[in-house]
């Protein structure tokens, strides 16, 4: 009976300080970006991820992100990303994981990049 009571009192303190969205869904999105005409750069806090269309992995953030597209002879065009929340947080609140829950927060996998696909229009100058 005591091994069954230490392997459970492991377990919940294992679990409790498990940061469950951080360790099973990570904390980067790949996310698509398309634009019309093609080959702008994609611009996110000042590093440039990649020329459209490509896919780059965006890190999650509980911050205001956005992403910036450059082509030279079109205005620059800033769009915010949009997330939603990230359900497998759930885990952690369920099991009364502060700790995990703060980690989660800490590097913003309490949410995730929703959608995961951004074309934009690009005006000539």
């Amino acid at each position: 009976m005591r091994n069954k009571f230490s392997a459970a009192l492991l377990l919940s303190m294992v679990l409790s300080m498990s940061s469950c969205a951080t360790i099973l869904t990570g904390t980067k999105d790949k996310i698509t970006f398309n634009s019309s005409p093609e080959g702008a750069k994609v611009i996110h806090n000042g590093i440039e991820k990649c020329t459209t269309p490509c896919t780059a992995e965006i890190p999650r953030s509980l911050s205001k992100q956005t992403v910036t597209f450059e082509k030279e002879g079109f205005n620059t065009k800033e769009v915010k990303l949009t997330k939603t929340f990230n359900p497998v947080t759930l885990v952690n609140i369920l099991l009364g994981g502060a700790i995990g829950v703060g980690i989660d927060a800490a590097t913003g996998s309490l949410t995730k990049y929703s959608p995961k696909d951004y074309k934009v229009e690009l005006e000539a100058k």
